[in-house]
């Protein structure tokens, strides 16, 4: 059963960047059919962040493009965003997720309660 960890995460000022990790386990790790997502205190719903298809072609949300980067390490596993030039609004907790399904559908589509998601990492920007 596929896992996911993130690290990363922390306190940075405006205009900052970090790096966020999710170490994936259990299958073969792929880029394809995976993303980052974001969700702010008492808010229902995740927003996504980036998301790679079944083909691990990345679609970035308009918020982000041109400030955030995804990336992968296939030696170690591991998933990256790369979050440059970060404003106070990029504050919440953020979430790396896999979506099985994708591979037949061809994109992402989650809910908190579908696919395979991370426990998070908080990112807080200060002004």
């Amino acid at each position: 059963q596929v896992q996911l960890v993130e690290s990363g995460g922390g306190l940075v000022q405006s205009g900052g960047s970090l790096r966020l990790s999710c170490a994936v386990s259990g299958s073969t790790f792929s880029s394809s059919c995976m993303g980052w997502f974001r969700q702010a205190p008492g808010r229902k719903e995740r927003e996504g962040v980036v998301v790679t298809d079944n083909t691990g072609r990345a679609s970035y949300a308009d918020f982000v493009k041109g400030r955030f980067t995804i990336s992968q390490d296939n030696a170690k596993n591991t998933l990256y965003l790369q979050m440059n030039s970060l404003k106070p609004e990029d504050t919440d907790m953020y979430y790396c997720a896999h979506d099985p399904a994708c591979a037949s559908r061809g994109r992402v589509v989650l809910t908190t309660t579908t696919g395979v998601w991370g426990r998070g990492t908080q990112v807080t920007v200060s002004s």
